[in-house]
């Protein structure tokens, strides 16, 4: 039996700035992830409209990055986020400097409510639902999962999975939150897998996340083409055991990605974990 190759996961230190995120995305081989797409959601964590120094939302920094990353490629880029419960999307591009910064760069912002194109993907093996819909764009395109360094209320860390909860454009998510929220962030990466995974850790949140919790500053940047295994090295960054947590320990055993077979490149975890609060 041949073994299985290991996951490569970049850990990058380095100030707030877009270098640590060019180094950790050449450590990964981002182009190779992109091939054969002709455009590229960068979705953002925008569950409230508190800035980049809050450990709250996306660093606009970051996604900057990996806009001028994407440039030489032949790819349209969007940078998306849909309406939550509290939250307004377009509100948040603005009141974060994201807009701006896509703005400057020539990158168009959009909230996945608005958009009326829809398809349903069907999830055969799914945990608790048996399908969702989601805008076309989203089914259609190379999906980065520009997430945070999180702590979370209800699944003990937010990072690359959870933050694709935010691709559902449904305004009123608490449906979901019903049927177990761990249960549902594993059904949608079963069916909408990341291209690439970028976890924003310049600063970070610990104890009540994702939205009320401290800010840490961490100066760290994590990235893979395997968001369990982006999740997994971030949780251990945090202090927190991968294996603890159901929706990382559920998609790992779905095949969705590797939990332990994990090749590090850059920092190793012990020169940059910090016991994070939990939430």
């Amino acid at each position: 039996m041949t073994e299985k190759i290991a996951s490569k996961v970049a850990l990058v230190k380095g100030e707030r700035s877009k270098e640590p995120v060019f180094k950790a995305l050449d450590l990964i081989d981002y182009q190779a992830a992109l091939e054969g797409y002709s455009r590229v959601l960068i979705k953002v964590n925008f569950i409230t409209d508190k800035t980049w120094e809050t450990g709250a939302t996306t660093d606009p920094v970051v996604v900057e990055a990996i806009i001028q990353k994407l440039k030489p490629l032949p790819v349209t880029v969007n940078v998306v986020e849909s309406d939550a419960t509290l939250t307004n999307a377009d509100r948040a591009f603005e009141k974060t400097g994201m807009k701006d910064m896509c703005e400057r760069n020539g990158v168009e912002c959009i909230n996945l409510r608005h958009l009326k194109d829809k398809v349903r993907l069907e999830i055969p093996t799914g945990e608790t639902l048996k399908s969702i819909t989601v805008p076309r764009i989203v089914a259609e395109s190379a999906i980065i999962s520009a997430a945070k360094l999180k702590t979370h209320s209800a699944t003990g860390v937010t990072l690359g999975m959870k933050n694709l909860f935010g691709l559902l454009p449904d305004k009123f998510k608490a449906k979901y939150h019903a049927r177990g929220i761990s249960k549902v962030v594993v059904d949608i990466n079963t069916v909408i897998k990341p291209a690439l995974t970028v976890i924003d850790g310049f600063v970070g949140m610990e104890g009540h996340g994702p939205i009320d919790g401290t800010p840490v500053k961490m100066d760290l940047i994590i990235a893979s083409k395997d968001v369990v295994a982006a999740d997994a090295t971030g949780c251990r960054v945090m202090g927190i055991d991968p294996h603890s947590l159901r929706h990382i320990r559920t998609a790992h055993a779905k095949g969705l990605g590797e939990i332990d077979n994990i090749k590090l490149l850059g920092e190793p975890i012990e020169s940059v974990m910090k016991p994070f609060e939990r939430a």
